[in-house]
């Protein structure tokens, strides 16, 4: 056995099961704490989740769990994707196809420059961003 073999053991050992199960990130975090309080949904690096993405979110489980999972630069992509837009009708189709995304694994928008208010070479396509 190599030195790096031996490190890789003594890595994989110190795991917690959960890790080490192989199952997906966000399979392994609970939607809903222990104390059976309200469920937490995590925020992203610039944008806090509007009341209608978080209704949708909390309203079901797996949903919760796979949002939960993602990096916080991936939810404030997906929270700026929806937002952004002006018409009610569009955001409404941002947020069904968003939780759709969701669902099939998907962890961020696509065809999206990014968060113009992250990035600043975003911002050009975006009139008022």
């Amino acid at each position: 056995m190599t030195k790096t073999d031996a490190r890789r053991q003594a890595a994989k050992a110190k795991r917690s099961p959960a890790s080490r199960s192989g199952a997906p990130r966000a399979a392994r975090k609970p939607a809903i704490p222990a104390g059976g309080k309200a469920p937490e949904v995590a925020a992203g690096v610039l944008h806090e989740v509007p009341e209608d993405m978080r209704e949708i979110l909390t309203s079901d489980t797996d949903l919760l769990a796979k949002w939960n999972g993602l990096t916080p630069i991936q939810r404030n992509e997906w929270i700026c994707w929806v937002t952004v837009v002006k018409k009610p009708e569009t955001r409404a189709d941002h947020v069904t196809r968003m939780r759709s995304e969701l669902r099939e694994g998907k962890r961020q928008p696509c065809c999206w420059p990014g968060c113009p208010h992250r990035r600043p070479k975003a911002k050009k396509w975006f009139r008022n961003p």
